[in-house]
């Protein structure tokens, strides 16, 4: 088993300094996940934080504060790991094609591909509203936006169920495709923590 690590998640939605404010779930969705699924290599942050959250505003900001904030992971050693939660929208056919345009602002920012290959990628198709309508119904299609989520409380349930079915190994069929890549994502982060 590996040491511990802190886990840091880029996402969209409100940024802290007041500007480019929009109303976005993903925050509530991605605490309440890793507070759920909470692994024993999982090291929390100060305070009660599982997790250190910085939400970018919208996607144009998650690819841009990517470099900067893998450089900060890395040089705090193999105990901080990235995630990076974004929308995979209508200008993205799937997850690697957006994964593509982070590797090539990161390639800007003279990060190596060894260094990219350690971030955590989970992008959502549509949005994250498609996963949250997925696990509450049962179905969902991802060839158009979900459901906006109006109370937090929806993506909340939806976050703790979706950490039952990843606690239990479970595979689910009707999967979202998007929602399959992301999890074959965390699963090679769990295998590497296990395996360090």
């Amino acid at each position: 088993m590996a040491s511990r690590t802190q886990v840091v998640c880029l996402c969209e939605g409100e940024k802290g300094d007041g500007s480019a404010k929009r109303t976005s779930i993903d925050p509530v969705f991605i605490n309440r996940l890793m507070r759920a699924l909470c692994p024993n290599w999982l090291r929390p942050w100060n305070g009660s934080n599982v997790v250190r959250l910085a939400p970018c505003g919208n996607r144009k900001g998650v690819i841009a504060a990517m470099p900067r904030e893998l450089n900060l992971c890395l040089n705090a050693g193999g105990d901080t790991t990235l995630m990076v939660w974004a929308d995979c929208d209508h200008d993205c056919a799937h997850g690697n094609a957006l994964r593509e345009l982070f590797w090539q602002e990161a390639q800007k920012q003279a990060i190596t591909k060894q260094q990219f290959d350690r971030v955590v990628f989970i992008f959502a198709k549509d949005r994250l509203e498609n996963w949250i309508q997925f696990l509450s119904t049962g179905q969902t299609d991802e060839a158009s936006e979900g459901p906006r989520v109006k109370h937090e409380r929806a993506a909340s349930d939806a976050a703790k169920k979706l950490a039952e079915l990843c606690r239990a190994g479970r595979t689910v069929e009707n999967m979202p495709a998007s929602l399959r890549w992301s999890c074959e994502n965390w699963r090679a982060l769990v295998d590497r923590m296990r395996s360090a």
